[in-house]
Formats: C-alpha cells, structure tokens, sequence
C-alpha cells in the first residue's frame, strides 16, 4: 500500500474516532451523563435512580433503553419500589417484556436485598428490645400484603427458643385465637413471649383491635404463667412497641 493510501486511511480513521466523541457531548458542548451503568460502579447505587437501578436487573446489566422503559412499567403497576414484591403474575404478564428469566432476576435482587437488610435473631440470641425484633422480621414482613402474626418463644433470660407463625389474615387483619398462639409456648415450655405482625399500610401505629388483642393474650399468657412481654408492629422502614409505648 501507497504511503499516502495509508495516510488518507488513517486521516478516515480519525475523522471517525472524533466524530464519535463529539457524540458523547451535548449540543452545547458539555460531556453527557454517564451511563447508569458506569455510574453504578463508579460511585454506587445512591447515583441512580429507582428506574435505573430495575432497568439494570430487568436487562442483565446491560443498560438499554428499553430495560429502563420496561422498569418504568414495572414500577408504576407495582406502586413504588417498596411493592415490587407484591407483583403477580398475572400483572407481570401483562406488562409485557417481562419474561419468566427477567422475573427470577427480579425476584432473586429482591430476596438478597431482604437477606442483606435483615439481622435475623439466632436461637438462643437474647432479645434486648423491640428495635431487634424488627430487626428479625424487616425483611420479611413490611413487604407483604396481608397481615401475618407471628410469636416469637423465648426462655427465662430472654432468649430465642422459637419462631411460630400464628396466623395469616385478611389485607387488613390477622385473625389470632389464643389457643393459636400460647399451645406451642406451653409445648416448647417458653418462659416468655413477645407478638409480632405487619400492617400492610406501612404504618405501624397500633389500631385499636391491635390493643384489644394484645389485652387478651396478655390476661391469657397470666393465667397460663407465661409472660408477654411486647407486641411489635412492622410497618414500612419502621415499627411499634406497645411495650416501650407504655401501653403495658
């Protein structure tokens, strides 16, 4: 090849390398944001947004305009990315795009998100307050739509024998029987109990059937010579003691 063939190539070369630059500035000359990509990894995920980060899941890490249109869908049927779990399949279906593989990926960053954020209680592991019983439940319990009571057993120092799931109510209450709740204390010889569930609201404020039944199981849990000790409420990012409340 000609020298001046390899110069004329090489000058086709870099018109080309600095055209595509140019692209990479804004009309006004400034540099464009990076990718959601490159910005996740180079400061972390508080760089992008709620949309970026569930387009990056929905397409595999590939940051496409149409992972971040689906994750707009995505979010908006589900109501906000703290419902994202409450998803169906029907919705899911109908959305669009959102294939059984985007699904799983969807499901499994959101269980590791829940594992990530929970402190779970071990068995034996003394319960100090009500701050460590959210603890336990917050990965589980603030996403669900449906109120689900739980007891959790505990010794005579306060330590964790158990975990029982009472019962699982309706999208505004739990239904719980005493029987429900004391027949596995007094099979597993607790010394104590402290009652959890969830207001699918995301407003742990007690209601008043909350404090009725809290009542109820605390006049059982004396006849029977096992205490309750706390009725925690998980909400969403938050909860409530009745015990630290003062409404023992």
């Amino acid at each position: 090849m000609a020298a001046t063939d390899r110069a004329a190539r090489y000058r086709g070369s870099r018109r080309r390398l600095l055209t595509a630059g140019a692209v990479a500035r804004s009309q006004n000359g400034s540099p464009r944001r990076k990718g959601v990509r490159s910005r996740l990894l180079a400061g972390g995920g508080r760089s992008c947004s709620d949309v970026e980060l569930l387009g990056l899941v929905l397409d595999g890490g590939a940051d496409t305009a149409a992972g971040l249109a689906l994750a707009e869908r995505v979010l908006h049927a589900a109501g906000g990315v703290e419902r994202l779990d409450r998803l169906d399949r029907v919705t899911c279906a109908a959305l669009g795009g959102l294939s059984p593989r985007r699904t799983a990926a969807l499901r499994a960053a959101l269980e590791l998100g829940r594992r990530a954020g929970a402190a779970p209680l071990a068995v034996g592991a003394p319960v100090r307050d009500a701050a460590a019983v959210y603890g336990h439940f917050r990965g589980r319990l603030p996403q669900l739509d449906r109120e689900v009571f739980y007891v959790l057993l505990l010794d005579g120092k306060n330590r964790v024998q158990a975990e029982i799931q009472v019962s699982e109510g309706s999208l505004t209450a739990a239904l719980v029987h005493p029987r429900e709740v004391f027949a596995p204390a007094i099979r597993d010889a607790a010394a104590a109990v402290i009652l959890v569930h969830n207001h699918p609201s995301g407003d742990p404020t007690p209601s008043a059937e909350d404090r009725a039944i809290t009542e109820r199981l605390r006049q059982v849990g004396e006849l029977v010579g096992i205490r309750v000790l706390d009725h925690v409420v998980v909400g969403r990012a938050r909860w409530a003691s009745m015990a630290e409340e003062g409404r023992w």
